[in-house]
């Protein structure tokens, strides 16, 4: 490569030229749209020109560091590179076939351009206009140094054409004053490649282990294939991908006479070394390493590129609660003490009225992986989603089913737990017993059958894909019936907001890490505003749903909350257990449960999920167990002080207003070989009846000692008789 391409003419007379050939294409373009636009765009880019001023080559400083808060302003973690990453080095330690891979990927005409492609920029606003994403992008390699190094990457409204119009100039400006020499070192000395290395030299240690200058044409390639998008075309993400981009590269190579079209089918893709941890910093290294993960999966959502984040210093604040996120540590911690060290737990918070995710716990190896994110059978606690869609057809929790076991029409025989039964119950016991039986009778007089639970999980917050594929459905996009059952995977995230939606009084609200982002000097690139949310379930379901949960923190274990400011605390909440395969063990086991102020979901299982699931001593853990205990440790640490909140009164579905009192199931004495004489029935009161007296048959019960009563008192009796329940209580089973 001769050292004429490589010099820019800087005289006042190639600078007049520069802009002037700008401001002739503005007007040219314009001309064909609105002349008014056109003749405005070139005042704001002509004084934008004037007023700016380019630094001498090297006089950039960066500030690397991303900053990733909790809602109260504390270091969650920090977007790091590594120690020693970045090393600058000079123009002649870059080897030419680095040098003109880059521009065979980045930009073809960068020895010609005058820091602006006007070629690039129409191709890049035609594909805009037309749709075309593949149309290419329009920004010169002295353009994306300029926008790395010194504008920023805002663009969206005003602050986007300004910015926009103060890259252009820059950049013009910059091709004048500086070589092409200084502008290429400058950007491939700051570009980010991923694996957590910036610039070239730091590039070529990650991905090879070898000195930049002894990058061969293939690696090159490689490497100047990765710029356009570090976390996609990396091959260890993905090589199909990479390997396309490589070759886009080699092509563009032989365009720009760089090889021959023999050199180019002489190489074959390069080997890479299996990527390093990137160099975190302490806050990452626990359960932090996973919010970060899935703060920067957001931000990408958001629009904020990568490279953006990782060189722009960027504050974060996201919408971790301190004081909640401690709660699932501690929990987490404090009831896992002393199991086996196969389990694994992991919990979500959701704040109902906002969408925030107050707490993430996915697991304590901030490098390893976040269960809380991972498809996880679910279990029973997907039996909600039939109640909601039952009560969408109106029918009423008073609706009664048999809990007999259920032959399905292919032959598969549905039992319940442990052979328990209610009978012939309503819905709410059945509930709050977790009656396969019943709600899979249940979701058999639906309209559409599984079809209607797979539509209220998703309107609920149940993501429509997991890992790529449709969720909760078969291969063959079919959905089975133990749906109902929770045949089907979904995360500890998606859990957590779905019930939120419960008890956000059926307002969806999608999930969120991001509240704001702000670069180092103030400026605000994203800020989140108060979601109002999607009304995706009518008030009157979502509030008779959570009347049919509220009993069963209670009745699983004795787990409901309690407050030591407050008393009491009314919750909402279902277990679930996942069996493992046909072994009859236990696989995963869960507890979702909420209050008004917060959802919270907790899952329990193996490492791998491919043995029984016991605790300490053996015994087979259920959702009613550690997942229950987890969960109620956290919720009450997490709400403690806070104000008790009642759930709404339940408005009629089908002529039931919120839970119908059941009374439980005959008992019938046990069978004898002689026949009680037939006496008459007793009245149901409470008489006191004197110790000495001795009625054979009659039930009695022994009162407990009360301050003040003789002893001749303390050893009364009185007939067992049945209370009755407060209106809207369910008796205990």
């Amino acid at each position: 490569m001769s050292s004429e391409t490589k010099k820019t003419d800087r005289s006042p007379q190639a600078d007049r030229t520069r802009v002037s050939r700008i401001v002739a294409w503005v007007l040219g373009l314009g001309a064909a749209v609105v002349p008014v636009v056109a003749i405005i765009g070139v005042v704001a880019f002509l004084l934008t020109y004037m007023a700016v001023d380019v630094p001498a080559p090297g006089d950039l400083k960066q500030n690397q560091v991303a900053t990733i808060t909790d809602s109260k302003g504390n270091v969650l973690a920090r977007v790091v590179p590594p120690e020693g990453n970045r090393i600058d080095v000079k123009y002649s330690q870059i080897p030419e076939s680095m040098i003109e891979a880059v521009k065979a990927a980045e930009d073809r005409d960068f020895d010609s351009n005058s820091g602006f492609s006007i070629r690039g920029f129409s191709r890049a606003a035609l594909g805009k206009l037309t749709g075309n994403a593949g149309a290419g992008g329009g920004s010169t390699i002295t353009q994306q140094y300029v926008k790395n190094a010194m504008v920023g990457d805002q663009a969206s409204g005003l602050a986007g054409y300004k910015r926009k119009f103060k890259e252009l100039a820059i950049s013009t400006k910059m091709s004048s004053q500086w070589s092409k020499e200084d502008i290429m070192t400058a950007y491939l000395n700051t570009i980010y490649f991923g694996r957590g290395a910036y610039g070239v030299a730091a590039a070529a240690k990650a991905y090879f282990g070898k000195e930049v200058s002894k990058l061969t044409v293939s690696e090159s390639a490689l490497l100047a294939a990765v710029i356009r998008g570090p976390s996609i075309y990396d091959p260890a993400v993905d090589e199909q991908l990479a390997r396309q981009r490589w070759d886009y590269v080699l092509e563009g190579m032989v365009k720009i006479d760089a090889i021959s079209q023999a050199e180019k089918n002489a190489q074959a893709f390069p080997k890479t070394i299996t990527p390093k941890p990137i160099g975190e910093d302490e806050e990452s290294k626990g359960p932090n390493g996973l919010i970060k993960r899935q703060v920067l999966a957001e931000l990408d959502k958001l629009g904020i590129s990568e490279q953006e984040v990782r060189t722009g210093g960027l504050k974060i604040t996201t919408a971790i609660d301190p004081k909640v996120q401690e709660a699932l540590e501690d929990a987490s911690k404090s009831k896992m003490t002393g199991e086996p060290k196969d389990l694994r737990t992991a919990s979500v918070s959701v704040d109902p009225s906002t969408g925030g995710i107050s707490g993430y716990f996915g697991g304590w190896d901030g490098a390893g992986w976040d269960y809380a994110s991972t498809g996880l059978q679910t279990g029973s606690v997907f039996k909600t989603f039939a109640l909601i869609a039952a009560l969408e057809q109106d029918i009423p929790l008073s609706k009664q089913y048999s809990s007999d076991p259920y032959r399905t029409s292919s032959g598969l025989l549905v039992e319940n737990s442990d052979g328990e039964s209610c009978g012939t119950c309503n819905l709410a016991t059945a509930m709050k017993m977790s009656l396969n039986t019943v709600y899979y009778r249940l979701m058999m007089d639906l309209k559409n059958g599984a079809d209607d639970v797979v539509d209220a999980a998703h309107k609920a917050g149940i993501s429509e894909t997991i890992n790529g594929e449709k969720s909760l459905r078969n291969a063959n996009g079919r959905t089975e019936g133990g749906v109902v059952l929770g045949q089907y995977d979904s995360t500890v995230l998606d859990m957590a907001s779905s019930y939120a939606t419960l008890a956000a009084s059926g307002i969806y609200r999608e999930p969120f890490f991001v509240k704001k982002v702000e670069t180092s000097d103030g400026q605000t690139l994203f800020d989140r505003q108060p979601n109002p949310g999607k009304r995706v379930f009518a008030a009157k379901v979502a509030d008779n749903v959570t009347a049919a949960l509220e009993p069963i923190a209670a009745y699983s274990g004795g787990n409901s909350l309690y407050d030591s400011s407050y008393g009491a605390r009314p919750s909402a909440a279902k277990t679930g257990t996942a069996q493992l395969g046909t072994s009859g063990q236990n696989r995963y086991s869960w507890m979702v449960g909420y209050t008004p102020q917060l959802s919270t979901a907790v899952w329990v299982g193996t490492a791998r999920g491919d043995k029984p699931l016991v605790n300490y001593g053996g015994a087979a853990i259920y959702g009613s167990g550690l997942p229950s205990q987890i969960w109620k440790a956290a919720m009450d640490q997490a709400l403690a002080g806070e104000t008790i909140e009642s759930f709404p009164t339940p408005a009629a579905v089908g002529g039931q207003a919120g839970v119908p009192y059941e009374p439980p199931p005959y008992t019938p004495p046990p069978s004898s070989s002689w026949a009680r004489p037939s006496r008459p029935t007793l009245p149901s009161i409470d008489v006191t009846i004197p110790p000495e007296w001795n009625i054979p048959g009659l039930p009695t019960r022994q009162r407990p000692n009360r301050p003040g009563r003789t002893p001749s008192e303390q050893g009364e009796t009185v007939p067992e008789t049945p209370s009755e329940p407060e209106t809207g209580e369910v008796p205990a089973a």
